[in-house]
């Protein structure tokens, strides 16, 4: 446990908005999730490592999370000016990225082998490898919660963290499991 509260402390450091203990016993792998993945309104399906078929089958995904017994989940949360402030949607989301990098590396530190799910798709590499090479930054290239299967709102409620934050914000969130 020391080393999950060194994990919160260093989300702190880094300025994260919002952080707090995952419940990994709540994590649930959804077969819907991933069907929506494949209807690619995002353009990642079957584009990159990080996104399916990519990053695993469900099975291969669910037996991978299921050897952490803990984790953190954090969030950055922007205030918008209006419904259609994309500066600072784009901002916030380029922020949480930036600050989850950080976290990864210094967890990676205590848990060298943690499992770390960002909030979105990898976008390191322009094109992507997959599937012709391997991944060129295997330790920087992070799947997402909902390429996982997880419906990020769930996975907030559940470890006792808001997903919503009031009119005129948005919150982008990620996880690691750890141990």
């Amino acid at each position: 446990m020391d080393g999950l509260r060194a994990v919160l402390a260093m989300a702190e450091e880094l300025g994260f908005s919002h952080w707090g203990e995952l419940n990994t016993g709540a994590l649930a792998f959804r077969t819907e999730v991933r069907d929506m993945c494949a209807e690619n309104r995002c353009g990642h399906y079957g584009r990159t490592w990080t996104c399916p078929p990519g990053c695993g089958t469900l099975e291969e995904i669910t037996a991978r999370a299921a050897r952490y017994s803990c984790g953190v989940i954090v969030q950055s949360t922007g205030e918008l000016e209006d419904n259609f402030d994309v500066e600072t949607m784009l901002e916030t989301g380029k922020l949480q990225a930036e600050r989850f990098d950080a976290l990864v590396m210094r967890a990676r530190a205590l848990y060298p082998d943690c499992l770390p799910m960002s909030a979105g798709g990898c976008e390191r590499c322009r094109p992507c490898s997959y599937p012709d090479a391997p991944c060129r930054f295997p330790d920087l290239a992070f799947p997402s919660m909902e390429a996982y299967g997880l419906i990020v709102s769930d996975v907030c409620r559940d470890s006792g963290v808001k997903y919503y934050y009031g009119p005129g914000t948005i919150t982008y969130s990620s996880c690691i499991l750890l141990g």
